[in-house]
Order: structure tokens, then C-alpha cells, then sequence
């Protein structure tokens, strides 16, 4: 009778050890799994947003607002290489009295400007000139100039203003003509079909927008 009850119990401890076993093995598992989860829920275009932003405008659009005070603020990080007074020496760039305007790496006498530089040709207009000190090595790659621009528009339109009045002779541009709103497919939809009549005046009214862009496409 002792043996048989020795070997139930023997029986029921081993079956206990057993499923004692299981149930830690499959609680590591567990919290092995879970542990390996991404914490929170994924933000679709999180990135996107981060990174947009309005879409910069003509330079001629920061120039309205421009402060050559502060553009001689922004020259500051220029003065280690240039001088800007007239008949300041050439540095480790050229001398930028009057540059607004002129040919594209000329003058100065004694300064050897890059090939890089030399090869664009064209004149230091606020274009131009904005897109060089947004970025020279995108403007003219292989420059020697080691600046790594400025991302800031109206800072670079503040800059514009300040080299200008000193020796530029370039007339700041009227502002950018604001984008078309659609008012003119709107006015089409609102006009009888076929009517010929009413369709005139609407490409009419077309041409003077069209002229009064002219004169800043000219600067």
C-alpha cells in the first residue's frame, strides 16, 4: 500500500514539475514577444510635415521688406574674406565695392577668380547674386569659395540691399505679380457656350497682366 502511494505521488510531483516548467518557459516567450513591439502608433506623413513649409518666394518679393542695416549685420560673416569699402583691398576674395551689376568674376584687378566662376558669364544682378550666396558650390561647382550660404531669403535680401548701396547701381524690382486665383476658367464655366461675344473681352482683359509683368521679367 506504501509503494503504490509512493508511486502516485511520485507521479503527481513529476506532473506538477512538468507543467511548472511550462508555464515559465511560456512566459519568457511572452514577454520576449512583447518586448520586441513598437511602443506608441506610427504617425502617418510625420516626416512630411516636419519638413514643409511655404514655398520660398522671388527675391524681388524679400527686397520690398529689405533693411540694409540689417544686411551690414549679415556682412559680417563675409568681412573675413571681403572688403566692401571703394579701393578696399582684394582678400581671400575680391573686393566687393560695386559689385551689384557688374559682369560675373571680373574686375578687381589682381584677383584670380575660379574657373568655376569665370565659366557661368552673365552680370551680378538680384538674381543671380541670390543664387550664389544661396549656395556657391551648388551655383558654381568646383568654386574655390568655401561659404556655405545663406538659407534664410529675406537675410539674403538684406544682404542684397546692403552690397548694392555700396557702388551697385541696380534698381530694386517692383514685387512679384501674385498667382492667378483660377477667377478666369470660373469666369469661362459662368459665360454662355458659343457666345462668342462674351468670350473677347476675357482674352482682352489677359493682356494687360500680361504687360505689366513685363518690366520686372526686364530687371
Amino acid at each position: 500500500m506504501d509503494g503504490r502511494f509512493n508511486t502516485i505521488a511520485g507521479w503527481v510531483l513529476g506532473a506538477g514539475i512538468v507543467l511548472l516548467g511550462a508555464n515559465l518557459v511560456a512566459h519568457e516567450l511572452f514577454k520576449a514577444e512583447t518586448s520586441n513591439e513598437a511602443k506608441g502608433y506610427p504617425v502617418n506623413g510625420a516626416d512630411e510635415s516636419a519638413a514643409s513649409g511655404p514655398a520660398e518666394q522671388p527675391i524681388a518679393f524679400y527686397l520690398q521688406t529689405a533693411d540694409a542695416a540689417r544686411g551690414e549685420r549679415q556682412f559680417a560673416k563675409c568681412s573675413g574674406c571681403h572688403t566692401i569699402a571703394q579701393g578696399g583691398p582684394n582678400q581671400t576674395g575680391p573686393n566687393l565695392w560695386g559689385v551689384m551689376g557688374e559682369q560675373v568674376a571680373t574686375g578687381h584687378a589682381g584677383f584670380a577668380f575660379s574657373d568655376a566662376l569665370r565659366g557661368k558669364g552673365g552680370t551680378w544682378d538680384w538674381d543671380t547674386m541670390n543664387a550664389w550666396i544661396t549656395s556657391p558650390r551648388t551655383f558654381a561647382p568646383g568654386t574655390r569659395m568655401t561659404f556655405g550660404g545663406l538659407a534664410n531669403p529675406q537675410e539674403r535680401a538684406d544682404l542684397l540691399l546692403f552690397l548694392n548701396q555700396h557702388g551697385g547701381h541696380l534698381t530694386v524690382p517692383p514685387p512679384p505679380a501674385a498667382a492667378p486665383a483660377g477667377n478666369e476658367s470660373a469666369g469661362n464655366e459662368a459665360a454662355p457656350a458659343g457666345n462668342s461675344a462674351n468670350a473677347a473681352p476675357a482674352g482682352n482683359a489677359a493682356a494687360p497682366a500680361a504687360n505689366a509683368a513685363a518690366p520686372a521679367a526686364g530687371h
